[in-house]
This record gives C-alpha cells, sequence and structure tokens, in this order.
C-alpha cells in the first residue's frame, strides 16, 4: 500500500508517518521509485503499536525507540523477546540502595514470589524491572507504615496471576511471533489503564455493598 492508504487506515496523518520513519519508529517501507515506497500489515501493525506508546502511554520518542528495538531483537527466544520488549517499557521510581526499607522490602518480595511459585522472577531478581518496582513500592508502603506482610499483599498476587494468563491468551491470539511481541507491549501499555479503573469500580461496589445505605 502507499504511504496515502497506510495513512487512511492507521488514522495517522502522514506527516506523522514521515517523523516516525526519520525518528525511526517505524520501519522503511519497501522502495519502488525514487520518490515512493511500499508499505504492508507489518507496517500498518506497527503504527498502531507507535500510537499506544507514544499517545496513550506518554512515552518519550527515545524509549519508544528502545522499546521497539527489543520487539525487532529475532536474536532472541520468543520468551526472551517478550521479557525485553516489555521491560524497555519506562518503570515507576525504585527504592535506592540506601533506603533503609527496601531490604525489608526485598524479602517480602522473595516470600511472595515464592509463595506463588514464580520460579523465574525469582531467578531474574534485580534485573527485572518489574521486581525493583514492586520492592520500591512495598518500601514506599513500610516507610508510610500501611499494612504490606503476605496476608495483604498474597490476594493481589494471585489476582495478578490470573491476569498474566489472560494477557498470554490475549497474545496468543495473534499468528506470527513478532505480532505477538508487538501485543504483549501494546496490551501492557493500553490495559493497565482499564486495570486500574476496573479496580476502582469494584472498590466503590464493595464500599456501597458494605458501607453504603
Amino acid at each position: 500500500m502507499k504511504m496515502a492508504e497506510l495513512s487512511e487506515r492507521s488514522g495517522v496523518p502522514t506527516a506523522t508517518i514521515k517523523y516516525y520513519l526519520r525518528e525511526q519508529l517505524l520501519p522503511a517501507g519497501r522502495r519502488i521509485s525514487a520518490t515512493q515506497a511500499d508499505y504492508d500489515e507489518g507496517h500498518l501493525r506497527r503504527l498502531r503499536l507507535v500510537r499506544a506508546l507514544i499517545q496513550v502511554g506518554r512515552i518519550p520518542v527515545a524509549a519508544a525507540r528502545d522499546v521497539l528495538a527489543a520487539v525487532g531483537d529475532d536474536s532472541l527466544d520468543h520468551h526472551s523477546r517478550i521479557g525485553a520488549a516489555v521491560w524497555s517499557l519506562p518503570h515507576t521510581p525504585e527504592a535506592g540502595e540506601d533506603d533503609p526499607a527496601a531490604g525489608t522490602a526485598r524479602r517480602t518480595a522473595e516470600t511472595l514470589m515464592e509463595c506463588m511459585g514464580w520460579d523465574f522472577g525469582r531467578q531474574a531478581g534485580a534485573e527485572s524491572p518489574a521486581y525493583r518496582m514492586l520492592v520500591g513500592a512495598i518500601a514506599t508502603m513500610v516507610r508510610l507504615g500501611y499494612p504490606c506482610d503476605m496476608e495483604q499483599l498474597l490476594p493481589y498476587a494471585r489476582s495478578a496471576g490470573e491476569l498474566g494468563v489472560a494477557d498470554l491468551d490475549l497474545v496468543e491470539q495473534y499468528e506470527d511471533e513478532e505480532a505477538q511481541v508487538e501485543a504483549a507491549v501494546a496490551c501492557t501499555v493500553l490495559y493497565e489503564p482499564v486495570l486500574l479503573s476496573l479496580r476502582r469500580l469494584a472498590e466503590a461496589e464493595e464500599s456501597f455493598r458494605r458501607f453504603g445505605r
């Protein structure tokens, strides 16, 4: 397809597509003349991912470029490629090494993953941005004096385990590996606001059930 059709089908203006091409967020099309290139369904799919990262996730262009580089790294096995792509997404601040609550938080996180049987997470440990983010979140609760022991955290971990299954079920609906990696990244970005809003709605319903008239 020509760029005009790519723009029409994706809803992205041609000027923006040209910007994404210059910033190496979108692979170059197959050159068919000095001034024209041909684009395929892979470009359309990649444009949707770029829009998810930049327009929805508000991820800076440089960070989005790192994520997309991991998405396109076919030297990795499928699991590692998904992991590298998702790990490249920006994460919230982590606990500092000098944070006195960090040691307690790390022990709690280790125990939590052991109880869940998350062997890969335990092996990855501090290499995983998600693990470091979890430690930082628990450390914040420790510092502020909010409950964050196993009794409070296990229900959240169990719910997260079910969500992990749902996420990968969704990813596997895509046929080829690159599309699955792209879907893993896009769904991580797009579904996090869904999860947050559903949690708040559920809290409101439970609050009404318990305390409402």
